[in-house]
């Protein structure tokens, strides 16, 4: 899994979605110890290397105790706490879900596309899906609790904080990297319009 996931970011970094030390990655490994991304990494130069270990509260551990994991590594626990199936979390620095969150100011909604049956769960084009849109903060224990209140909606595998980016998760890396790109193509098609 670390090869394939570092394999996976350099791919992103290329795409745009990741530039230079920005975004982060986690996943649960078979004995659920939790893996996420290190901080100030260059994302087109990461390898497996750079993901280290960390505890429940996030916090490295073994060989990684006192190795800086990324900023945001609150939001993959709060993830993985709250959607237990999630197995790999995925945050991305797209320009579309950035622009669309600049026009939309609680969330995201969209309807009419073949490729939103890419998100686990949704049958149809005519599904009316509702992306959360969070407000983007520097505190970490307030954004959470932000994801708190909105909990609810979030029913997609994803979500977007403000001029930020996005975070999307599956069971597998093939399904977060589906949910992540599924959010991005129907982001860039409403922009675009």
């Amino acid at each position: 899994m670390k090869a394939a996931l570092a394999q996976l970011i350099r791919t992103l970094n290329a795409r745009g979605w990741s530039p230079a030390t920005s975004t982060n990655y986690s996943f649960i490994d078979e004995q659920q110890q939790c893996w996420v991304s290190r901080s100030g990494v260059n994302k087109a130069d990461f390898t497996e290397h750079d993901l280290i270990s960390i505890d429940e509260k996030g916090l490295g551990t073994g060989l990684f105790q006192g190795i800086k994991p990324s900023d945001e590594t609150q939001i993959h626990l709060w993830i993985y706490k709250n959607f237990p199936d999630a197995k790999v979390v995925l945050h991305s620095h797209g320009k579309f879900p950035v622009l669309i969150s600049q026009f939309n100011e609680h969330l995201f909604a969209v309807q009419g596309y073949e490729l939103q049956k890419g998100f686990k769960g949704c049958k149809s084009h005519l599904d009316n899906l509702e992306i959360p849109i969070i407000e983007n903060q520097q505190d970490m224990v307030v954004l959470c609790q932000a994801l708190d209140e909105r909990l609810a909606e979030v029913q997609h595998h994803c979500f977007i904080i403000a001029g930020h980016g996005t975070y999307a998760w599956g069971d597998n890396l093939f399904e977060a990297q589906r949910h992540l790109e599924t959010l991005d193509y129907l982001c860039e098609c409403e922009f675009l319009l």
